[in-house]
């Protein structure tokens, strides 16, 4: 993998959220994370909750120019979001791979807007459930965790975006505990980009949700 090739396609997100916005005192009112750029155009892919209800977005080359943008779409189902740059990125893209391919073992490398990266490997790859109405089939789980997670570019030893950094978490196995990172598998964008880009929204069937919450919810792996 050429990880300087591929640190040049990631941005650092930084957006401004209304104070009586619905996510203002949940995700609060800045929020800063990283972003991918997916397209030559200045498209970039995101985790949606850094542009929730976003009134003011800019990305940030490494080399420190920076860019207004527009939060153009959020997919709750898969916690995707869109970002477009209002001006010339002048950054490539970086390609698109198959998240269904990667496995259990195989090296990988999360990457932020900073410039900063983590070689990791895939510890699991099964299905997580938020507390938020949130289900993935088949997250991406890896370690050793990256401090700067949201929005960051999961990339396999081909230098491909494989998915999209989501959460940080903690795994217990053996009696110890590590800090581990969840990413969206890149899979899910390929059937719905199309909608996200034209409409805003993937115009899907809602998930049914019967749930409670617990004194001390709790969450763990295997």
């Amino acid at each position: 993998m050429d990880i300087e090739k591929t640190l040049r396609s990631i941005v650092a997100v930084r957006s401004t959220i209304p104070k009586d916005a619905f996510t203002a005192d949940t995700l609060g009112t800045r929020r800063e994370g990283s972003g991918v750029v997916i397209r030559e155009n200045g498209l970039v892919l995101t985790i949606g909750y850094l542009i929730t209800e976003a009134d003011d977005v800019w990305l940030t080359r490494h080399d420190g120019k920076m860019v207004p943008a527009h939060a153009l779409a959020f997919d709750q189902k898969t916690g995707f979001g869109l970002v477009q740059a209002l001006a010339p990125l002048d950054l490539p893209a970086l390609e698109i791979g198959d998240s269904s391919a990667a496995e259990i073992g195989d090296p990988v490398a999360l990457a932020d807007g900073e410039g900063e990266y983590v070689d990791a490997k895939i510890v699991a790859k099964q299905e997580f459930a938020g507390y938020w109405e949130y289900l993935l089939d088949e997250a991406i789980f890896t370690a050793p965790a990256h401090p700067s997670w949201g929005g960051a570019a999961l990339v396999d030893d081909d230098g491909k975006l494989v998915g999209i950094g989501s959460l940080r978490l903690q795994m217990s196995k053996g009696g110890e505990i590590a800090d581990i990172n969840m990413a969206v598998p890149i899979d899910l964008i390929k059937p719905i980009l199309d909608d996200l880009l034209y409409n805003g929204e993937f115009n899907q069937q809602p998930r049914p949700w019967l749930g409670a919450f617990p004194p001390k919810p709790t969450a763990r792996l295997w």
